[in-house]
């Protein structure tokens, strides 16, 4: 049995940094993350961006926690959902839509291929 355990969420140095594919504002949002991708298509990580508007193209179901930040989710045809550190959100396979992060968010996440 393999565990993932990441310690300090909230501080802990991430391994890689990429501009948002699809950014709809400028300055372009940063996004930095660190990763594991298991062999039953689970992926867990942490994730951060910095502020910016963009669209999320992520298709897989997400669980994910806020650990710090806030920003607006705004799913195709839905309502906006404001998100500050300390919420938690599960979005369905096929949920996309326009993420406007006011201030850099950090969140854990699972990821269900």
């Amino acid at each position: 049995m393999n565990i993932t355990h990441f310690r300090n969420t909230p501080n802990v140095a991430l391994e890689a940094s990429n501009p948002v594919a699809v950014p709809l504002s400028e300055p372009v949002a940063i996004t930095s993350t660190t990763s594991i991708e298991r062999s039953d298509g689970v992926e867990t990580g942490i994730w951060e961006c910095t502020p910016g508007r963009w669209r999320r193209q992520i298709v897989q179901q997400e669980f994910c926690h806020f650990v710090a930040g806030r920003c607006t989710f705004t799913p195709d045809g839905g309502e906006p959902i404001e998100i500050h550190a300390g919420d938690a959100l599960m979005m369905p396979a096929n949920t996309v839509g326009i993420w406007d992060i006011q201030e850099t968010v950090r969140k854990t996440y699972v990821l269900i291929f």
